[in-house]
């Protein structure tokens, strides 16, 4: 009778191919990570004005104090967008937050374009300041920039503007993640503000 045989094959060592897959691995990591943009946009703020307004709407009653009154601070921001990306970016909103020096959040949303003329009509004084606007649904080819007014409505005081800790303009974009740039302090008033 013979003896049987179990012989096993020689084991390959998988320590060569595994060590070539990780390279591989780690140049393809090293040639995305070079050519992909560290941000989506690059914003910029070219200029900000603002125009403070003091409305008093009268009482129907000849009851003394009772007039309603109302302080709003329409803030005209300029801002540059600049796609990064090798891919379009669509503006999709235009929000910004303010932080009072009391802590409080106020958040705005950017005035539409359809609200633009009754806005000038009620504020003549408010068409100096302004320039064309940056509208919501505006394509920026990669490589390229946007350049428009941002307006916003906060209902402070001018100098609650002044005193306070933070404004920030975010910009949400379709497909992307949303972009923000803290909008600066030296700021410009209207010269013809309501008052």
């Amino acid at each position: 009778m013979s003896e049987l045989n179990f012989a096993q094959p020689a084991r390959r060592n998988l320590l060569v191919p595994v060590l070539v897959a990780f390279l591989i691995l780690g140049i393809a990591l090293v040639l995305v990570l070079r050519n992909t943009p560290r941000s989506t946009a690059d914003l910029a703020i070219l200029k900000t004005s603002l125009y403070p307004t003091h409305t008093v709407y009268k009482a129907e009653s000849l009851v003394v104090g009772r007039d309603n009154i109302e302080d709003n601070l329409y803030v005209l921001t300029t801002v540059r967008v600049e796609d990064k990306l090798k891919l379009p970016l669509f503006i999709k909103d235009m929000t910004a937050t303010l932080v009072t020096a009391e802590g409080e959040t106020i958040e705005a949303s950017a005035v539409q374009k359809q609200d633009l003329p009754n806005l000038y009509t009620s504020f003549p004084a408010l068409r100096p300041l302004s320039s064309s606007p940056l509208l919501r649904e505006t394509l920026i080819n990669p490589g390229e920039t946007s350049v428009g007014m941002v307006l916003l409505r906060f209902p402070v005081t001018e100098e609650a503007w002044k005193e306070r800790r933070s404004a920030t303009l975010n910009i949400a974009l379709y497909h992307q993640g949303p972009v923000s740039i803290e909008i600066p302090k030296d700021t410009q008033t209207g010269t013809n503000a309501a008052r």
